[in-house]
């Protein structure tokens, strides 16, 4: 039986690499990534940067782009395109971000770290090595199904984002459970 998938989140790249993508390249990378992910029945595509990235002492600490979010695949997909690359940081803004008296529960810690989306996402593909996770993600390792290629952001296309799909569908989702 295949996983059902609603939200697929990409993190790849160094902050550094997303800074040399122009944004009518981004448009154009948001749309074919995100048409993949509406054709699989999906209405979110996250995507974050993997790490800052650093060259010498020229290091990128602050995102170089706020988070923007888009309509893609027309209209079927939203695309939210987070430069972050703290999953730390954006645990600690996500909690200044709490209503005073707000209860904190998993319920509203996902609907902070995720919003507009109103999932957390099913599949994370990770571009880089199985070896190491990145430094973005740290709420997401508990339920999200990773899936890890060795292409680069701007080599990524919509075929191999397809087979990430296709791997995880072909999956028994277990939502952090054993099997027994």
């Amino acid at each position: 039986m295949a996983s059902a998938l609603a939200h697929v989140m990409i993190v790849g790249g160094t902050r550094r690499e997303w800074a040399a993508i122009d944004p009518a390249a981004w448009a154009d990378l948001a749309d074919e990534w995100g048409t993949v992910v509406a054709d699989a029945g999906g209405a979110w595509l996250t995507i974050r940067a993997y790490e800052a990235g650093t060259e010498g002492n020229d290091q990128i600490t602050e995102p170089d782009r706020p988070a923007r979010t888009v309509t893609v695949a027309g209209g079927r997909c939203t695309a939210v395109i987070d430069p972050q690359s703290d999953g730390r940081e954006r645990f600690a803004e996500a909690m200044r971000r709490l209503p005073a008296g707000a209860i904190v529960d998993e319920k509203t810690v996902t609907g902070l770290l995720y919003e507009p989306a109103d999932v957390e996402p099913d599949l994370v593909l990770v571009l880089g090595t199985a070896t190491r996770l990145p430094p973005s993600l740290v709420w997401e390792l508990a339920y999200g199904e990773l899936v890890f290629t060795d292409s680069t952001l701007a080599a990524l296309r919509a075929a191999d984002l397809a087979g990430a799909i296709a791997a995880f569908q072909g999956r028994r989702r277990r939502f952090g459970g054993l099997d027994t």
